[in-house]
């Protein structure tokens, strides 16, 4: 109730109260209170085959949109009730359509820098892993940096890590840096090298190795903190470089299904998505995340919690503990099969990380960490634990990114303190090809625990941390539910009894997603009042065989009630 003794609560402004309030409550009531009052939508849907991710209503045939927002939803009787003459109409054909993919987790500039560089993720040999280099650098002029790559020296047999040597020859003229797929160790050449200062005299960092041969000499791998060595030489990509990456990425998404990202190394680049926000052509909700060290700019602002609109927000951080198991870098309490004197690397954040966790969640910012090990894990879980001893029970949907590998006792603890699993399933597929190699059962037990996580009463927010990993939504899908690993030697699945089903995992990567980001009250399940994003999958991925889901197309993309995106 409103208690003025003032007029500046102007006549103006009741009249408008009264009509929003009116208008909230004809859409509660369906499309018949909307079609009786003379109601219009901007765009129907029509005989399709809707899975509305909402328990409340599971099941549909049509909906309804008006203002990028879901009016009705329904029977396509119901639904027709609300066509004008200015009404668009979309014939879905019988087709599944679900809510827009959201993915938890991404590199989103990064995404759209690969699709432009060298791609090595699939170079089966050594040799071939050259010839692509050699290939991309043939076209560049003298001096421009080859970037990106994402090798895997899993894909090799023997798998040795690259080495400069493999490649100087190949690029003379042209400096390298490449990282691994994960992003946690990158190969040099000498040219880069040289242009960083890297040499048998420079000394690893905490939190970082320089490979090195038998004479100490750097071999050009630099894995996680030792990458700042070459980082801080490469030029920084011009606004309009970035402008492109960026247009890239959210046409990619598109295409893919994918209408909201959370993403994570956003940084400085919020920018960047204004911009195209402001020219009207990105396509793609982003939630972007800050360095966990940045939470100090945030505080001197005054922010509290997350803000920005639909479209663009900001407000989250992200920390590491650990690196990578494909790196050996992610942390464990016991040492790796294949490399027995190493438990991986803490992360140089870690020695500070509960008192800037701490800080950070009392200025209310939300906080995303990334673990891979099971020390790693447990050591975030234990700061969060204290975190919110010190600061106060409250709705703070503390996030684990990608809570790889776990203590059985462990992943109970995500339920019980209400942390978000943002995890990535097509690492799945890929990972268990090798994993086998560097750890044993026991550990691999607790690796990516999606079935015990829910039943816990977790909350899984699936992405897919493109472009360490393809972008294709749906090809997650597959990795959740079959965990068939990408050499076809498992074809029961990896660790199976972990597989969940395809509502767990279509959930995950839509309501989860958006609960990961306190945008579930908006988003994430196709529900009267909420965004219209949703798209058109070319077949029914509830239904049919699960192996076939891995070919399953995107037909149609719809963002904001507007189609971004139509299969040719």
């Amino acid at each position: 109730m409103l208690h003025r003794t003032d007029n500046s609560f102007s006549r103006s402004a009741l009249v408008l109260l009264v009509i929003v309030t009116l208008n909230a409550s004809m859409l509660a009531q369906g499309s018949g209170a909307a079609a009786s009052r003379g109601f219009k939508a901007d765009m129907v849907v029509l005989n399709a085959n809707i899975h509305t991710m909402d328990p409340k209503q599971p099941r549909a045939r049509a909906m309804a949109i008006s203002d990028g927002k879901i009016i009705a939803i329904g029977s396509d009787g119901e639904v027709r009730e609300l066509i004008g003459p200015n009404t668009r109409q979309m014939d879905a054909g019988g087709r599944l359509i679900i809510p827009g993919f959201n993915d938890a987790h991404v590199h989103f500039l990064e995404t759209g820098q690969q699709l432009s560089a060298v791609d090595l993720r699939d170079a089966k040999t050594p040799q071939e892993f050259t010839e692509r280099i050699k290939n991309f650098a043939a076209k560049l002029p003298k001096g421009r940096w080859i970037l990106g790559g994402k090798w895997d020296h899993e894909n090799w047999t023997p798998n040795n890590l690259p080495t400069a040597a493999m490649i100087d020859a190949v690029t003379p003229d042209n400096p390298v840096f490449i990282d691994r797929l994960d992003g946690h160790m990158a190969l040099a050449n000498s040219l880069a090298m040289r242009l960083a200062g890297v040499n048998k005299d420079t000394k690893d960092v905490e939190g970082g190795e320089i490979v090195r041969d038998a004479n100490g000499n750097p071999t050009g791998v630099l894995k996680d903190a030792a990458m700042s060595y070459v980082n801080k030489v490469i030029p920084t990509p011009s606004w309009e470089e970035r402008l492109e990456a960026a247009q890239a990425a959210t046409e990619h998404a598109a295409s893919l299904g994918v209408t909201s990202v959370t993403d994570v190394s956003a940084g400085t680049d919020v920018g960047v998505y204004q911009e195209l926000l402001r020219r009207g052509t990105l396509k793609t909700r982003i939630y972007g995340c800050s360095p966990v060290s940045d939470y100090r700019r945030w505080e001197r602002t005054g922010v509290r919690f997350a803000f920005g609109d639909p479209w663009l927000r900001v407000g989250c951080l992200k920390g590491y503990s650990d690196g990578s198991l494909g790196s050996t870098t992610a942390w464990f309490f016991q040492t790796y099969l294949d490399a027995p004197t190493s438990f991986g690397l803490a992360s140089d954040e870690m020695a500070t990380m509960a008192e800037t966790v701490q800080k950070a969640d009392a200025a209310g910012l939300q906080v995303n960490i990334h673990a891979i090990g099971d020390r790693g894990n447990a050591e975030v879980l234990d700061i969060f634990a204290k975190t919110e001893q010190a600061n106060g029970v409250r709705d703070r949907r503390f996030r684990i990114e990608h809570a790889q590998h776990l203590r059985l006792d462990d992943i109970k603890r995500f339920g019980g303190q209400k942390v978000v699993a943002s995890m990535q399933p097509f690492h799945i597929i890929d990972d268990g090809r090798w994993a086998w190699k560097r750890l044993d059962e026991q550990r691999l037990k607790g690796t990516y625990a999606f079935r015990t996580i829910l039943e816990t009463g977790g909350v899984l927010a699936f992405g897919s941390d493109s472009p360490v990993a393809p972008l294709n939504p749906i090809w997650g899908v597959y990795g959740a539910v079959t965990r068939r690993t990408l050499d076809d030697k498992n074809p029961n699945g990896w660790i199976p009894e972990q597989k969940i089903s395809v509502e767990e995992t279509i959930r995950a990567f839509t309501w989860g997603s958006a609960y990961g980001e306190f945008q579930d009250h908006i988003k994430g399940t196709l529900t009267v009042g909420k965004l219209a994003d949703f798209v058109v999958l070319s077949e029914d991925i509830f239904t049919i065989d699960p192996v076939k889901i891995w070919n399953v197309k995107v037909m149609k993309t719809v963002v904001n009630g507007k189609l971004v995106y139509e299969a040719k």
